[in-house]
């Protein structure tokens, strides 16, 4: 399988030189490679095992659901006042801001609220989604192993 960039994701030929629980770790032993001199370019770290982790972050109301659309509306608000702005000249600038922050929140609020709604209470949390790996493996091209795995014995 190849990437729009070129890259080849593929284990033939490469050689795993540790396995880490934590994708901190791996990392940590790929800058330990790097700050070494190691050709980078050519580590991958690989997850295995992959799991979808749902973290609750707590119950959605519908004010909660308002509360959000407002914050993400006026975010959108400010950014189309801001570019209107630019073709402004003098202190209405300032307005454009605060109207298009305002107008942003209004319209989100009640976009949060009926899309709650909507959902008949079939899902009244709000989360987040995410990737986990039972372990992520360090590996290199066959022909660096032995390099790789000198540097990493380095690591204190």
């Amino acid at each position: 399988m190849a990437t729009a960039l070129g890259t080849d994701f593929t284990t033939v030929g490469r050689q795993t030189i540790a396995r880490y629980d934590r994708y901190e770790d791996a990392q940590r032993a790929v800058d330990h490679l790097s700050d070494a001199g190691f050709p980078v370019e050519a580590v991958e770290i690989v997850g295995s095992d992959l799991h979808l982790v749902e973290h609750v972050t707590g119950r959605l109301t519908a004010g909660r659901a308002a509360m959000a659309g407002a914050g993400s509306g006026a975010w959108f608000g400010l950014f189309v006042g801001l570019i209107a702005g630019l073709f402004t000249t003098g202190p209405a600038w300032l307005g454009l801001l605060l109207g298009g922050a305002a107008i942003g929140a209004a319209w989100g609020a009640l976009f949060g609220y009926f899309a709650y709604r909507a959902t008949n209470g079939q899902r009244d949390f709000s989360s987040a989604r995410g990737l986990a790996a039972e372990h992520y493996d360090v590996t290199v091209p066959e022909a660096e192993e032995q390099r790789a795995r000198t540097l990493l014995a380095q690591i204190a």
